[in-house]
């Protein structure tokens, strides 16, 4: 399916980017969210497989991020970025006639998404999350956490480098290369968004509730960028329907590893399973 590109109006009036790959009579719908410092056109190849098998997909450029508006790594406050997967999933209802939604993030997409279903109790088929960050497999400078904290009250978009090592996205050399080179790629964070985003974290790391939707929770053995102790612990600490799969021999994006095909293939499989 060809991919159809359209823009929403965000509720502070910024403009979202979004992509779209939607088929006739889907099985359900995929609403992706990326991961801090990309975009959406890094997940073509994503798209291309949910919808051989039957599901449309639409992505969003986060704020700060790809083809959206705003300065780059920034939000004036966290909830500015539930507010947009809130417009962004009432334009998907708009344009499918309200067929069933799989919300889907990766990465610091997926500290979003985790939110979102728990802050705001959405209507969803499921929710998908990959590399989650819930705790960070390292620690930032001192003097990073500190300036951010500072500067979040006396100027929020104050900007500084997230310190995200590239090498440790993907064990695939050719994607390493590709993230480097893409001119929408950017690894600023400022300090109103990274400490929205890092308190948002610690409070799924230390969240003992309900899952509100069937979720599946995937995490690489390997990722030296967001924590999978943590993601598995989450996973066996709360109730409700939840999923877990750790991948082994893998870097942080498992859907851009040598195995791609293998993981793509489990999600298809949990959300068949889940229809």
């Amino acid at each position: 399916m060809s991919e159809i590109t359209q823009t929403l109006i965000a509720k502070d009036g910024l403009t979202l980017f979004t992509r779209a790959r939607p088929i006739a009579q889907p099985k359900a719908v995929i609403a992706f969210i990326h991961g801090f410092g990309e975009h959406s056109g890094r997940y073509a190849h994503v798209a291309n497989f949910f919808n051989k098998n039957g599901y449309s997909f639409y992505s969003l450029d986060n704020r700060g991020h790809g083809r959206s508006e705003g300065k780059r790594g920034h939000a004036p406050g966290y909830t500015s970025y539930l507010d947009d997967i809130e417009v962004f999933l009432e334009f998907i209802a708009s344009q499918t006639n309200s067929a069933p939604v799989f919300l889907y993030g990766h990465s610091m997409g997926g500290n979003l998404v985790m939110n979102y279903v728990l802050r705001r109790k959405p209507m969803l088929k499921g929710l998908i999350v990959s590399g989650p960050w819930i705790q960070l497999a390292f620690e930032p400078k001192p003097i990073m956490i500190a300036l951010g904290k500072m500067m979040r009250s006396i100027y929020p978009g104050f900007s500084q480098d997230s310190g995200l090592v590239q090498e440790h996205i993907s064990k695939d050399p050719a994607v390493v290369e590709a993230y480097k080179n893409d001119p929408l790629v950017h690894g600023l964070i400022t300090a109103s968004a990274g400490m929205g985003a890092r308190e948002a974290a610690e409070l799924l790391n230390k969240y003992t509730g309900e899952m509100p939707v069937p979720t599946l929770m995937m995490h690489a053995a390997d990722d030296k960028l967001t924590s999978q102790p943590a993601s598995e612990a989450f996973a066996q600490r709360v109730s409700g329907p939840v999923t877990y799969k750790k991948w082994e021999g893998m870097y942080h994006e498992i859907h851009n590893e040598p195995q791609q095909l293998e993981v793509l293939n489990y999600i298809l499989g949990w959300m068949e399973r889940s229809a």
